[in-house]
């Protein structure tokens, strides 16, 4: 893994909402057992110390340990884990663990970003490899262009002061604050380390505030804030492996910041191939030819809406993995873009024996 420095993401609908009951591994708020300080014991044997009133999440970031985690807010499951011993608490600042079922929960599953520790507590997470993550900063930034690459999606740069010394890893986002303290998550798109500005892939959302902004108002040289980096959805350990992206909209951006990575990384840790798979409801929609040079590649665009003049494939992108063939011990799957998409595709394959800690994801939740 390296940094990159320099000087979308809202589509999806609400999921469930499930109050938190009383169950193995949480207790009531009303309970006395509690303590200051808890121990956090994880399944690859890292350890750190969470405070009261914090989430686990953030107690494990604060120890320079990255769990894997997105939207922060209970939404998009990506800071799911099993509570093996111990007891947590849904944190009073959120109403509900919406990302999990409740069968999850009777089962002792949690989101590490909604709970907070009571005891010494094991869970079934690992940290996520590499180094820790490049810890938030809320800097300045300013629009450099705007360009309309299809009819509802915008490719924004956006530059930094000079000494802002901004550092990431590639597959990571940032929170863009607007006019009026708006506030939304856009994944950083750059595949060149060299690149200076910081690239965005924005989707027009019917209604949406920002959007409003974005696609009526939106000035080069307009001030802005941004607040990151944030998200774990980083590449691993790919060498030899087959890797899989799977991809939806503006879920392109992350996966076009991982593939630049990937094109860099030394020979003895290049995957064995690299398959992607993108889907979008028009062939608008897939509005840029994928970069891969150098590596064992294959590209597959599908379009799911109705477009006669598509010659190509059609359905959804983890259907059309399967029909490309797909070994589940040599596979190793990202993917980013609706939660349909993900959930969908993370039922699929672990259908077809894909161990949960070979499909890695940044599902594009709604904002709120």
């Amino acid at each position: 893994m390296y940094y990159l420095s320099c000087d979308t993401q809202a589509s999806a609908n609400e999921s469930h909402r499930m109050e938190s009951p009383v169950l193995t591994g949480t207790v009531a708020p009303s309970s006395g057992a509690s303590r200051v300080t808890s121990q956090i014991r994880l399944a690859d044997g890292s350890t750190f110390l969470a405070a009261r009133s914090i989430s686990i999440l953030d107690a494990a970031l604060q120890a320079q340990l990255t769990l894997d985690h997105s939207c922060r807010s209970g939404r998009c499951g990506a800071c799911k884990t099993q509570v093996i011993s111990g007891k947590t608490r849904l944190l009073p600042a959120l109403k509900a663990e919406l990302a999990i079922a409740p069968d999850e929960a009777r089962d002792g599953w949690i989101l590490t970003c909604a709970r907070e520790a009571l005891t010494d507590t094991e869970l079934s997470a690992e940290a996520v490899p590499g180094p820790p993550s490049p810890a938030p900063r809320t800097l300045p930034c300013r629009i450099d262009t705007v360009e309309r690459v299809a009819p509802d999606v915008l490719r924004v740069r956006l530059r930094l002061p000079p000494n802002a010394a901004f550092t990431y890893r590639p597959g990571q986002s940032i929170d863009l604050i607007g006019p009026g303290g708006l506030k939304r998550p856009y994944s950083i798109a750059n595949d060149d380390p060299a690149d200076p500005h910081i690239e965005l892939h924005i989707r027009r959302v019917a209604g949406g505030a920002m959007s409003a902004y974005w696609f009526d108002r939106a000035q080069p040289h307009d001030l802005l804030r941004l607040h990151g980096p944030r998200g774990s959805f980083v590449l691993r350990d790919v060498a030899g492996q087959d890797l899989v992206l799977l991809a939806t909209g503006t879920g392109y951006a992350p996966i076009r910041s991982l593939l630049g990575q990937i094109r860099r990384l030394p020979a003895d840790q290049q995957p064995a191939r690299v398959r992607m798979f993108w889907g979008a409801r028009q062939v608008h929609e897939l509005y840029e030819s994928p970069q891969a040079s150098g590596l064992d590649w294959q590209f597959v665009p599908l379009i799911s809406g109705a477009e006669p003049a598509w010659t190509g494939a059609r359905g959804h992108v983890q259907h059309s993995l399967l029909e490309h063939g797909f070994e589940a011990s040599r596979c190793v799957v990202y993917a980013c873009g609706s939660p349909a998409m993900v959930d969908g595709a993370r039922a699929l394959l672990a259908a077809k024996y894909l161990s949960r800690r070979r499909f890695h994801f940044d599902a594009f939740v709604a904002a709120t």
